[in-house]
């Protein structure tokens, strides 16, 4: 006999998988949702494709009867799978994933989909065991559950990296589907009239040439492709019928041409629109240079420029292309691609995490030709640089010979956008920075970094430290200028501070005033609100004295009829 206890893990088990299969709900946004999309649209294209081949080619059909009764009935069995899991799909709703299994199941009872779905899994092909095996045309109501692959085929075009060539590739599938229809349709209006009845029809099956299944498929695709492409020679019609079947395919194959020009064109110029974007800019440049009479050799180095920004895919205005994003997503991709690159700068590697997403958003791509100076010494320092990719040098004035050079990863001119007190060269450069060959630097302006530590001021102080250590370190910085300056900051913050609590005094004598005035007016109030209730009384007392000396007075006159 089984223990008490095993029966109970067991029934606690049972009861808990039963719990978790009750809460299991579908995110329709989800990875796992996308991949069972791409299961169900397996069957759905097999459907679609060999159904109409099997009910028009009976070779093929006869052939393979036990491989089709196979993959019949497991496209039925996903078909069933997706309709239960339809029924724990979620929703949105007021931003919400609905788990509710009652609301998901009216949510999708009431929809047509739904009506589709249960029709395209009617048991049809039962009629086989009156009929036989070889009726195809009873499972034509599983071509219904046709929308859960235009929904896989929507999905994959905002997925993939690649959507130009992906929405080509989906034209080119619905036009063969088109072309395969329409070649099953042709053998079998072929096979009603009459093999080689006439010049139109398929020819005589008899003749071995044409009377195998590869043949009869490739033969009647071949026609199907010559018609709805007319591109192509055709046998003429001879009856009625091939005339309105031809006319028929006709208009298809002018709206299939139509389709294909006006899709393949759109995509070819969004392809090509960010170049005819680019070349415009160029060609506006290259008019001003002509019209203002630029030298040669300074619209070649333009030209150059605009080459190399094209060839190195640095041609997109980041913020032009990212202006459509909220500025929660916006800046968690400029997060993710800049923030690594503002961490190895010296000066920021001990700031709060803060100040450097703020920083992050701030910063400005800029490439430099070769041979260009960055900045010179002595110049006002208005921006630092940190560099992305490419080389510069430290130059002496002359402009050849090299002190240092600057890799990737590094960065200058942080120290004049500081500020900081006691400095020798104040807000100058100190050094001549010259681009050896097209260096990618990312600029970031003194103003946005003021703006961006104001918000931050324990951060501005530790950048201060750094700063003055490494000016320090570079024999850069009167000490003794800068304590006269922390002096001077002192007595000012001193004053800021007092002139804060004036401000802060006057606010309160001002709310102790407003509190007063309120509770006097108040005070007020009440006082009119009793008078007005004691005058009432009053009047209320007088009429009641009289009315009662009136009666007295009338008993006084009145004696007989009192008694």
């Amino acid at each position: 006999m089984l223990s008490p206890l095993f029966i109970h893990c067991q029934l606690w088990l049972l009861s808990a998988s039963r719990k978790k299969w009750q809460i299991f709900v579908v995110d329709p946004a989800g990875d796992w949702y996308y991949r069972w999309l791409a299961v169900i649209a397996v069957p759905v294209l097999y459907n679609w494709c060999l159904l109409i081949a099997r009910a028009c080619f009976n070779d093929l059909q006869k052939t393979y009867v036990v491989l089709w009764l196979v993959l019949d009935y497991i496209s039925d069995s996903i078909y069933i799978g997706d309709i239960v899991i339809h029924l724990r799909t979620g929703f949105l709703e007021q931003g919400l994933l609905v788990k509710d299994l009652k609301k998901l199941r009216d949510n999708y009872i009431h929809t047509l989909q739904f009506k589709l779905d249960v029709m395209s899994i009617l048991p049809t092909d039962l009629a086989y065991f009156v009929v036989g095996l070889h009726c195809p045309e009873l499972r034509f109501n599983r071509l219904l559950h046709f929308s859960r692959m235009f929904e896989f085929f929507d999905r994959t075009e905002t997925r993939t990296s690649h959507p130009n060539i992906f929405r080509i590739s989906n034209l080119v599938l619905y036009i063969l589907v088109i072309i395969h229809w329409n070649a099953c349709i042709y053998y079998a209006i072929s096979k009603a009239i009459g093999f080689g009845a006439d010049t139109w029809v398929y020819p005589n099956i008899t003749d071995p040439e044409y009377g195998y299944l590869t043949r009869e498929y490739i033969y009647c695709l071949y026609w199907s492709t010559l018609t709805l492409t007319t591109i192509g020679e055709t046998p003429p019609p001879v009856r009625d019928e091939e005339y309105l079947f031809v006319i028929f395919d006709f208009l298809i194959g002018v709206l299939i041409f139509a389709t294909i020009v006006g899709n393949v064109g759109s995509m070819i110029s969004k392809m090509n629109a960010t170049r005819a974007e680019f070349q415009a800019k160029i060609d506006a440049i290259k008019h001003y240079m002509q019209f203002r009479k630029v030298s040669k050799d300074m619209e070649t180095k333009v030209i150059k420029w605009f080459d190399y920004l094209w060839t190195n895919k640095k041609a997109v205005d980041e913020r032009e292309v990212l202006k459509n994003l909220p500025d929660k997503l916006r800046a968690e991709i400029a997060i993710n691609v800049h923030l690594e690159t503002l961490k190895k700068v010296r000066i920021f590697q001990d700031c709060e995490a803060g100040l450097l997403v703020e920083l992050v958003l701030k910063l400005r791509p800029q490439v430099f030709s070769p041979g260009d100076y960055v900045c010179r010494k002595g110049d006002v320092g208005k921006e630092m640089y940190i560099i992305k990719e490419g080389k510069l040098a430290v130059v002496a004035d002359d402009g050849m010979t090299q002190y240092a050079l600057l890799t990737a990863g590094g960065c200058f001119g942080e120290i004049s956008i500081l500020n900081i007190k006691g400095s020798k060269m104040g807000n100058r450069r100190t050094a001549n920075i010259r681009s050896l060959g097209y260096s990618d630097l990312f600029c970031l302006s003194k103003e946005d970094l003021m703006e961006a530590v104001t918000e931050y001021p324990d951060a501005k102080k530790v950048l201060e430290d750094r700063g003055r250590e490494i000016l320090i370190k570079e024999g850069l910085l009167d000490e003794s200028a800068a304590e006269a300056s922390t002096e001077v900051i002192s007595m000012e913050e001193k004053l800021d501070r007092l002139a804060l609590n004036l401000d802060t005094l006057h606010t309160r004598i001002g709310r102790l005033l407003t509190e007063y005035n309120d509770a006097q007016m108040k005070l007020k109030q009440r006082i009119t609100v009793l008078e007005s209730k004691m005058r009432q009384q009053d009047l209320e007392d007088f009429f009641s004295d009289s009315s009662d000396s009136l009666l007295e007075d009338e008993e006084k006159d009145l004696p007989g009829e009192t008694q």
